[in-house]
């Protein structure tokens, strides 16, 4: 017997299992955006052993994200089954807010304007009937007394005042909850794309069966893994052919003609529904000490661009681009047709109803995905981070997400 080489063995599988332990977690989450940091701050709370993998640096402007901030708001006018779970999300942010001592909401209220009879507006109306939630008719005349630099609203126009509404400041959020979660024992690893995954081949972790992770770095091995990968998750998720599309969305900010009218404080948030059924959509100029890269007014457009291929979007800026939210300043806001100051992309990834979706893997018992929304999903992070957790280490859960699963399209 070679006693040498016998013990050369042992040594030698002893490291292989140090370094199999050393890449194993109970969790590991797919996509370190809005979702998955949130995922990742719920689990970690929990004492689970939890790796983000995110092929970017942590906060970028590559994919959803980006652009400083969001609206939130209760009576959604998308669909009334939102809304229980955005009184949770309002929840989630606030304890945030207090475990962190940090300001990530701020309640402008929202002032939205249409034609008479405007579906968006009826839709706001009816989720604020069903769910008693408080939303107030206003004048015109009064709105635009109140707020003068919306003069170019028509007159036989009407307007609606939601008063528990408002923004989140979007990469405070996300860094927020990626602190919380490094701070309760979370593994953050940037720059490393996961390349491939499979369930049921795990032949060396702790627990068994589980789901093995590949990178251009290394290999990973966990019980479950969670994606939320925004819009890479088609190509990671190709056996389910899920039906999603990637557009490419802009976002501008401006200079308004008198600064402090249009800043925090002084004006509100916004949405105007106009003829032709889009939504153009804006907050106040942001205080200095909570601006995010772009400063001056920001708006937007809430209507699908054009698709694309994430990894090869076009992020130069072009005259259509400007012209995209420039109509809006012109026909509604003229005080606010000021000189443009910055315009960034962004991406919606887009289910057919427009509908998240959130579900376990129908074919993998050990994935769990959270994806497709469709450009109104970031309010709801803080609630969709807890229900991934749930779905993660129970199963299930007790938040309202039946009509986001994924049998409606199969």
């Amino acid at each position: 017997m070679d006693d040498g080489n016998y013990f050369q063995r042992i040594t030698d599988q002893q490291i292989t299992n140090q370094q199999i332990v050393k890449n194993s977690f109970d969790y590991i989450i797919v996509g370190g955006g809005s979702m998955g940091s949130a995922a990742a701050y719920f689990l970690s709370k929990k004492g689970q052993k939890v790796l983000v993998l995110e092929q970017f640096d942590f906060i970028h402007d590559f994919g959803a994200h980006g652009g400083q901030s969001r609206l939130i708001r209760k009576a959604y006018f998308e669909h009334p089954n939102y809304v229980p779970l955005l009184l949770r999300a309002y929840e989630n942010w606030a304890t945030l807010e207090s475990e962190t001592q940090e300001k990530v909401y701020f309640e402008t209220g929202i002032l939205y304007f249409g034609e008479p009879d405007d579906a968006l507006l009826n839709n706001i109306r009816l989720s604020a009937q069903l769910h008693d939630l408080k939303l107030e008719e206003w004048q015109l005349s009064d709105a635009k007394q109140r707020y003068p630099m919306f003069d170019g609203i028509p007159d036989d126009w009407e307007s609606l005042f939601e008063p528990e509404a408002g923004f989140l400041l979007v990469e405070k959020c996300v860094r927020l909850y990626l602190k919380q979660a490094m701070q309760q024992g979370a593994i953050l690893k940037a720059q490393e794309k996961v390349l491939s995954w499979s369930e049921n081949t795990v032949q060396r972790t702790p627990f068994g069966e589980g789901v093995e992770v590949t990178t251009a770095k290394a290999q990973y091995t966990a019980k479950k893994v969670i994606f939320t990968a925004g819009a890479w998750t088609k190509p990671l998720l190709q056996d389910l052919n899920v039906p999603l599309t990637v557009t490419r969305q802009v976002l501008g900010w401006v200079r308004p003609q008198k600064w402090v009218d249009f800043t925090l404080g002084h004006f509100p948030c916004w949405g105007i529904s106009d003829k032709e059924n889009v939504l153009y959509y804006g907050m106040p100029i942001l205080n200095e000490e909570d601006t995010s890269g772009a400063l001056g007014l920001k708006l937007g457009r809430h209507l699908h661009g054009a698709a694309v291929y994430p990894d090869s979007v076009d992020r130069n800026i072009n005259a259509a681009d400007e012209a995209s939210f420039r109509d809006c300043l012109e026909k509604y806001m003229p005080q606010a047709n000021g000189d443009t100051l910055s315009i960034k992309t962004c991406l919606y990834t887009n289910t057919p109803d427009e509908n998240f979706i959130i579900d376990k893997h129908p074919l993998s018992k050990n994935v769990i995905l959270a994806c497709g929304f469709s450009g109104h999903g970031f309010k709801f992070a803080s609630v969709v981070g807890e229900i991934l957790a749930d779905l993660a280490m129970k199963g299930e859960t007790e938040q309202p997400i039946e009509f986001l699963s994924l049998k409606r399209f199969f």
